[in-house]
């Protein structure tokens, strides 16, 4: 099926190829091959000049020319042209002809696909991606030697349905490959230009300074391999904030100190998590037991929520039977992969031993430490690791949001609290929402959807170390609300906030 978006461009999905594109097969041609300064000569695309990134190479001296008669169909631009023959795996180089590449024929070894209308370029990516990574020996004719494509055959492949999710998915990785090649071709250029210069030292200046941003922007890249960079880079500020004590207690030769931050890093990784899943699961309107527990313990008013009630959240929330009428983009399932598998749930209960020992002073001594301080670190890197999908989920503070009425559209100004430290500069956005508030927390989606995080997390300035803090209701006395801070463990009497812990259901 087919539907039109408002600007008359077509969103095709789950589809036979041949509903969507003609002329399936290449552009057959006998022609005499001519040099390429010939009049009227244009290039003879070949299968070598699709790559495997989904890009086609430029003409080079070993390129072919011909004159081609009228008759012959040109490529145009938005043409999807693909090898025929089938690689080892099964799949087929795939790229789209653009502007730059015309004029242009295709050879008879390559398959050209013409859309019978606009296709959203997601759309496109989505074809292209299929394409370059299916098994197509299902429709493939010869068994030794060269294996080809039926193109007969090849009209009736399916397309699989592309959803909102998966095409804001690939419009990142494709934004991310154009940088790099961005990049890449600079570091060419500047390579090329090294001997421009008749004076050796002022051609070392130059290149030297040219190319300082290119060596930053690698520098920066590579850290990327380094998870606990990710971790203190990318990670929501509660957790990062704490990972960074572990990393300087470890390099200082800290060992208890070291391991006391290990545990508690895992403690609060829980916490912020088990603290998300209640409000987006409150949101979805999905009831957690868990959740009610911690309730009836806030009600004791003496103790507050700790490691165990975290991890019975997650665990509540493992369960796809709880998300099973959620839309597959949503934050929940990735939380709900947290802690699955028998190896994480092994770290997780280790951890748990571990700071309950420590908690009531039975921990390690000075023989058993090291070994257990390296236990320990693996351990919380097990559950970190399972994490990664934090770093896409931004925590953000609304510090203020100004609705335009006649516009239908909301200005905020947020501060992302991701990263290991909490004075961040201030960003703006627009929301089509008028129900959005100063002064909260909220999680940014990969689709760029807000939801409300307050009163599970709530954000303010802690009173004690004056440095701004993620807190979280820890007892409710008959005096009032006590919070607790996730970074640090300072706690704050706020009365005032009995009202939305009320609302939640959460006393």
């Amino acid at each position: 099926m087919q539907s039109s978006d408002s600007d008359g461009v077509v969103q095709a999905s789950g589809t036979p190829l041949g509903s969507l594109f003609s002329q399936v097969g290449g552009l057959r041609f006998k022609r005499e091959k001519v040099p390429a300064r010939t009049s009227g000569a244009i290039r003879i695309v070949v299968p070598r000049d699709i790559g495997h990134d989904g890009s086609l190479a430029a003409p080079d001296p070993t390129s072919s020319w011909v004159v081609p008669p009228d008759s012959l169909p040109r490529l145009e631009a938005g043409d999807m042209i693909a090898t025929e023959v089938l690689a080892a795996d099964g799949s087929i180089r795939a790229a789209v002809v653009t502007e730059a590449d015309l004029p242009a024929v295709a050879s008879d070894s390559v398959l050209v696909l013409r859309s019978h209308e606009p296709l959203d370029p997601g759309y496109v990516r989505w074809v292209l991606a299929f394409l370059r990574s299916s098994d197509l020996r299902a429709i493939a004719i010869g068994t030794v030697g060269i294996v080809r494509v039926k193109r007969s055959d090849l009209v009736n492949l399916e397309i699989p349905p592309l959803n909102d999710a998966l095409a804001a998915a690939l419009d990142d990785l494709a934004i991310v490959r154009e940088r790099m090649s961005d990049w890449q071709r600079a570091a060419t250029q500047l390579l090329q230009s090294a001997f421009r210069d008749r004076n050796v030292v002022q051609a070392r200046e130059r290149i030297i300074a040219s190319g300082q941003t290119l060596r930053l922007r690698v520098e920066a890249a590579t850290q990327l391999d380094e998870f606990g960079y990710i971790i203190r880079t990318r990670f929501p500020f509660p957790i990062a904030a704490r990972w960074r004590e572990v990393e300087v207690r470890m390099s200082a030769g800290e060992p208890k100190e070291a391991y006391e931050a290990v545990l508690a890093t895992a403690e609060i990784l829980c916490g912020y998590s088990a603290l998300i899943v209640a409000a987006l699961a409150r949101e979805a309107g999905i009831e957690l037991s868990s959740v009610r527990a911690i309730r009836e313990k806030l009600a004791g008013g003496r103790t507050g929520p700790g490691f165990g009630e975290w991890v019975a959240v997650l665990e509540e929330i493992v369960s796809g039977r709880k998300r099973r009428t959620l839309p597959a983009e949503h934050p929940l399932h990735e939380f709900g992969s947290l802690l699955s598998g028998s190896e994480t749930v092994a770290a997780r209960k280790r951890l748990y031993d571990q700071r309950n020992a420590v908690a009531h002073h039975r921990g390690p001594d000075h023989v058993e430490l090291p070994a257990a301080l390296s236990s320990a670190h693996a351990d919380l890197s097990k559950l970190l690791d399972r994490a990664r999908f934090l770093a896409d989920l931004r925590l953000a503070y609304f510090t203020d949001v100004r609705w335009d009425q006649l516009l239908g559209s909301a200005t905020v100004d947020y501060r992302s609290m991701m990263g290991d430290h909490p004075v961040v500069p201030t960003n703006i956005m627009s929301s089509s929402r008028n129900d959005l508030e100063p002064d909260s927390l909220y999680l940014i989606d990969r689709e760029h959807g807000l939801h409300l995080l307050r009163p599970f997390l709530i954000g303010r300035p802690c009173p004690r170390c004056r440095n701004w803090s993620t807190f979280h209701v820890d007892q409710v006395p008959r005096s009032g609300a006590v919070l607790k801070s996730l970074d640090h463990s300072h706690t704050l009497p706020d009365a005032a906030v009995g009202v939305s812990l009320s609302a939640v259901g959460l006393i």
